[in-house]
């Protein structure tokens, strides 16, 4: 499979392959204006189609497996009240490109920051709301929390190992000794006891799209899946100052076992990717830091 991701690599770099792709499969497109779009994400190659769509060609084999996800279940999910992607069209291999893709309705928007955002706090409630509304969805069906979706939504325990090894790499980066008791802290929590619910599973700045000072989006459901909602609690150390958080925790009315796991979480996106990122993602490592600097900061309080 290795051949295959240095195949796709070139493939979605290369902007006459890709409308090559188009055309033998949705000719009906193939005239439209095709560019690439920048992004920090790492999964997908994004290339804008027209004014409304946009192309999402899978970068590797896991990737590959979450657009047929988001093919078959963002329909499912509608009506959601923020935008999502909605899927147009899935495509084959062909032309050498290894994996299937999908064309999807495209999303005016920036990737959201506080900077971007004209009140925290009332950012702060519609992501609860938002994230409320997917809770709530009929899971019938749902792909369970697990390695389809990079064990967003699994029991904490599971994430230990990587966890750990991850904090004590970044020593000297981030105070090891405060995050291991946060990370202690939150593996101590009950477990989610309750029935497990619809997840978007990496809800953070770069997959929410802002416009006119609000959230108004928020795509990339590559890790859906169906498990503990605390997983979806990262956003919370992620994008929102302290004096959001606690209207954000009150819209969902998130108890103190869930926080708390919710916390854990946090952490754990932080210190997993800021390991992986840190020399090659700027953009990636710096949302980590902030994420991993707010969730000791809330611990220490």
């Amino acid at each position: 499979m290795a051949g295959g991701q240095i195949q796709a690599e070139a493939f979605v770099s290369d902007l006459a392959a890709v409308r090559r792709l188009l055309a033998g499969q949705f000719p009906q497109w193939c005239d439209l204006p095709l560019s690439p779009v920048a992004s920090a994400g790492t999964d997908n190659a994004i290339y804008r189609l027209g004014d409304d769509m946009c192309l999402r060609l899978p970068r590797r084999p896991e990737a590959a497996d979450q657009v047929e996800k988001e093919c078959r279940w963002l329909p499912a999910l509608a009506p959601l009240p923020l935008a999502v992607p909605k899927p147009l069209g899935q495509g084959a291999p062909a032309e050498g490109f290894p994996w299937p893709w999908a064309v999807f309705s495209w999303i005016e928007g920036e990737t959201a920051s506080l900077d971007r955002l004209d009140d925290p706090l009332e950012a702060a409630a519609t992501l609860a709301r938002f994230i409320a509304a997917l809770q709530a969805v009929d899971v019938t069906g749902g792909p369970p929390s697990g390695p389809q979706n990079h064990f967003r939504g699994v029991p904490l325990a599971q994430m230990d190992r990587r966890t750990r090894r991850a904090i004590a790499n970044l020593a000297g980066e981030i105070d090891v000794q405060a995050a291991g008791a946060v990370w202690e802290a939150a593996l101590a929590a009950p477990r989610c006891a309750a029935a497990p619910v619809w997840v978007h599973g990496d809800i953070q700045p770069g997959n929410l799209l802002a416009r006119d000072g609000r959230i108004a989006a928020v795509i990339d459901f590559g890790l859906l899946g169906v498990g503990d909602p605390a997983c979806d609690l990262t956003v919370a150390w992620m994008l929102l100052p302290a004096e959001a958080r606690p209207a954000f925790r009150a819209v969902l009315a998130v108890d103190d076992a869930t926080w708390l796991r919710g916390c854990g979480w946090a952490l754990y996106a932080g210190v997993i990717a800021l390991d992986y990122y840190r020399d090659s993602n700027p953009l990636l490592s710096n949302m980590c830091r902030r994420a991993i600097t707010e969730v000791l900061a809330d611990f220490s309080a």
